[in-house]
């Protein structure tokens, strides 16, 4: 076993990192709290560390800079609550790791305190019984002289604090499970653990490779062709101190300069490492201009124009709309639902939402497609909020704020009743909020185990009604589930259901449901769409 981290093996530790979490990936979304197919920690863990993996493998230099690369892969490829939180942890250890060539035992603990820092202050209300607590208590557990002795003991104090969560936190007890995010944060340090021994991570799961680049159609820019949108121009750049002063460097200075030379700018700076992305005709003035602050670390430079006509038919980063107010963008899936979002006034809508959960860099990309001073964001889901939070951060080509939207139905009516003239933002995020506290929505999915709700015993193989959290309803049949559900609800109060249809519902079988729910609720409004959205057989918005 080796006894010092250089670069080459710290590279190694992620990518066994990544492939033991891989392998029981399945397993850790299973711990899921509520009993519904809707668990995805161990998906967003496995491709946020897959993100950072693929930024350091391959790549000379020291460890600092590995570790740098590796947090700023992860940075913009976190994905939902936990993997943005793992995002900061190993931004964390880069931290800890910051000017070492290599580390011994000692070293790293010290940079594992730095994680357990980093990461709780990364969170507005650290809660103890998750991963956060995982990685304290685990890094407060460990010691020794090597770096063998190092990680038996931190591994076998992840595993008691991992056993412990459900004492710290009683909707894990209650569910009967261990929390989530520090199984998964358990498993990546085993096969990180496992590098150190010299295993080598399983092919199948490659989880360090390279995308694909996609094939380029040569014929669409010819002898006669025009360059219509520039070059999207993208490079990691090393402040070096042979040419500049990294302690009075300002990146602000750089953006205003990128600003005043081209578009859709993102840029910002991590240590001595800067992340630029921008739009331009001339990616020779820009690529001279920055080099007199350091050397780059990768570059791309792509043609724009080939862009245009390859991806006509999708959404496309690489065009602003026209100036507006302020612009929109939220999260759906399910082509009925992205197009109710569309209709109802969003300017992009990112596919994705529970097990699919957006990275911080779509949301970036998301709103480099807006002309606006502002960009209203609306996350429609807890676990996405976070990702949407990081993206805006990062952005500073307009104020971007992130709404509490936690549900499909929130984030449908506030965007629906969003005045679009209106040029006091203050006004408009007030008008939303009070619009979302009007909203109820509840959902319809299949349980994958027996539970207990509020009074409603959930049999495995039944369908659910709840809302937030709430268990309201179990039976055999959707239908049945679904009328509970919105009894409970208090449907026959309110004015207006909508309902979104998923993709197991048929339309016979939604037409027959519409039917009885009018017969049911004559003076309640109700309007059926197909959603096509998967996990959730119906959605219900209730207003």
């Amino acid at each position: 076993m080796s006894q010092i981290i250089d670069s080459t093996l710290y590279s190694d530790m992620l990518r066994q990192g990544a492939a033991s979490l891989y392998k029981d990936k399945t397993a850790v979304n299973d711990l899921n709290v509520f009993p519904i197919p809707d668990g995805d920690t161990g998906d967003n863990m496995y491709m946020t560390l897959k993100a950072g993996a693929g930024e350091a493998g391959g790549k000379q230099g020291t460890l600092s800079q590995t570790a740098h690369n590796a947090a700023q892969g992860m940075l913009l490829g976190a994905r939902g609550n936990s993997g943005v939180i793992l995002s900061r942890i190993f931004a964390g250890l880069a931290k800890g790791l910051e000017g070492l060539e290599e580390a011994d035992a000692a070293a790293f603990a010290r940079a594992m305190s730095a994680a357990v820092e980093e990461a709780y202050g990364a969170i507005p209300v650290p809660v103890e019984g998750t991963i956060i607590t995982v990685l304290r208590e685990g890094a407060e557990g460990a010691s020794g002289r090597s770096l063998e002795e190092y990680f038996d003991t931190l591994l076998e104090a992840m595993q008691i604090s991992l056993d412990r969560t459900p004492e710290k936190l009683e909707v894990l007890k209650q569910a009967g499970v261990v929390d989530s995010g520090g199984a998964g944060l358990l498993c990546i340090f085993r096969g990180m653990n496992e590098a150190l021994h010299g295993i080598r991570q399983a092919e199948d799961a490659a989880p360090a490779a390279a995308p694909q680049a996609a094939a380029v159609n040569l014929s669409k820019f010819t002898e006669d062709s025009t360059l219509e949108f520039g070059y999207c121009t993208e490079f990691l750049l090393r402040l070096t101190r042979a040419k500049t002063n990294l302690e009075t460097f300002d990146v602000k200075e750089l953006i205003d300069w990128l600003n005043a030379n081209g578009e859709s700018v993102v840029a910002f700076r991590d240590g001595s490492i800067v992340k630029v992305h921008v739009h331009t005709f001339t990616p020779g003035q820009i690529l001279d201009h920055c080099q007199q602050y350091g050397e780059f670390l990768t570059l791309k430079i792509e043609n724009m124009t080939l862009q245009h006509h390859q991806e006509s038919n999708q959404n496309n980063a690489s065009f602003k709309r026209p100036k507006q107010n302020y612009g929109i963008v939220t999260v759906a899936a399910g082509e009925g639902l992205i197009a109710a979002f569309k209709e109802s006034g969003a300017d992009v809508v990112i596919p994705g939402g529970q097990t699919m959960n957006p990275s911080t860099q779509d949301f970036v990309q998301a709103f480099e497609q807006i002309n606006a001073d502002t960009i209203l964001v609306f996350p429609n889901n807890s676990n996405i909020k976070m990702a949407a939070e990081q993206a805006a951060s990062l952005y500073k080509q307009a104020d971007v704020r992130v709404l509490p939207s936690t549900t499909i139905g929130e984030g449908y009516y506030s965007i629906a009743a969003a005045d679009r003239d209106c040029t006091d933002i203050d006004r408009v995020v007030s008008d939303i909020t009070a619009v979302m506290e009007s909203v109820e929505t509840g959902m319809i999915s299949r349980a994958i185990r027996d539970a207990e709700g509020e009074g409603v015993d959930v049999v495995k193989g039944d369908f659910v009604g709840y809302r937030g959290k709430s268990i309201l309803s179990d039976s055999p049949n959707r239908a049945e589930a679904a009328s509970a559900l919105l009894d409970k609800m208090g449907a026959g109060e309110r004015d207006v259901l909508l309902a979104f249809t998923g993709e197991e519902v048929s339309e016979a079988e939604a037409e027959q449901l519409q039917n009885e729910l009018s017969a049911k609720y004559p003076m309640l409004e109700i309007m059926f769409n197909c959603g096509q959205q998967p996990i959730y057989d119906y959605i219900f918005v209730l207003c």
